[in-house]
């Protein structure tokens, strides 16, 4: 099954890099997914296509009017709007949103089309979250200028996860974030640069040793870098033992038990 991807913004020239190189090109190329990028202003009504506002009740800043954004929507899925929420995913992209992760990117790889709404200026009008909206995504805390950043993030670690798309389909679950924690140091030829070792471990032809090491490394780096991680990640007994070994509290221990 294919993946559809609509994207809604103000500047459908901001997508025509990413989506013409690498991964995300190779995935369109494949027709494992499909994206299209629809500007909003094209269904604004009126002859000046306007597409924000002042604000009701004041304030500086513009705010996205909701005719062109639903009027956008409704076109582009046609009879698909009704089915918003089942296998029709609607995402506003909203520094008000919930905190986009692989476990979200996961989430929205089991629908069958997603459409993302770009934000700009101060918002979008209300009614389009009330009316519209299935979801609403933020990809941290900090200030952009828009939504089509984000969107580009929820598009391609959304399509990395689609059979396929990767040539190794047991790459996506050792990135960094997919088991929870962050991924183990990686290194390629020479085994020695400016002094530097390749670890004898991933040179002694051990696969045993390597997995053990690579193992290791993920969690000492996950409690170095981000130990928060530690407490949603799924650790063995053994993980919990490396990890006291390392400092790690039995505080900080997810569940508390070996």
């Amino acid at each position: 099954m294919r993946l559809e991807f609509d994207i809604l913004t103000l500047f459908p020239n901001m997508f025509q890099g990413p989506l013409q190189e690498s991964i995300l090109k190779r995935a369109m190329e494949a027709g494992i997914v499909a994206v299209r990028v629809h500007n909003i202003r094209d269904y604004a009504p009126g002859k000046h296509r306007q597409t924000d506002d002042t604000p009701y009740g004041g304030g500086g800043g513009m705010v996205m009017k909701p005719e062109p954004i639903w009027n956008a929507a409704e076109a582009v899925l046609g009879e698909d709007i009704a089915r918003r929420g089942q296998d029709v995913a609607v995402v506003l992209m909203s520094p008000q949103g919930r905190l986009f992760s692989h476990a979200v990117a996961r989430e929205l790889a089991r629908y069958r089309r997603i459409v993302l709404i770009c934000g700009r200026y101060e918002g979008v009008d209300e009614r389009i979250r009330e009316l519209l909206a299935t979801d609403e995504i933020s990809i941290g805390d900090y200030v952009l200028s828009g939504g089509e950043l984000p969107a580009m993030v929820v598009v391609e670690a959304v399509t990395r996860l689609l059979p396929g798309v990767l040539g190794d389909p047991g790459a996506t679950f050792e990135d960094s974030h997919a088991e929870g924690l962050l991924e183990y140091p990686q290194y390629t030829r020479p085994a020695e640069f400016r002094g530097l070792k390749v670890p004898e471990e991933l040179l002694s032809g051990n696969h045993a040793e390597v997995v053990r090491w690579r193992r290791e490394q993920s969690l000492r780096r996950t409690l170095e870098r981000r130990p928060d991680l530690l407490k949603k990640a799924n650790l063995t007994a053994a993980d919990r033992e490396f990890l006291r070994r390392l400092g790690w509290g039995e505080g900080e221990d997810a569940d508390g038990q070996d």
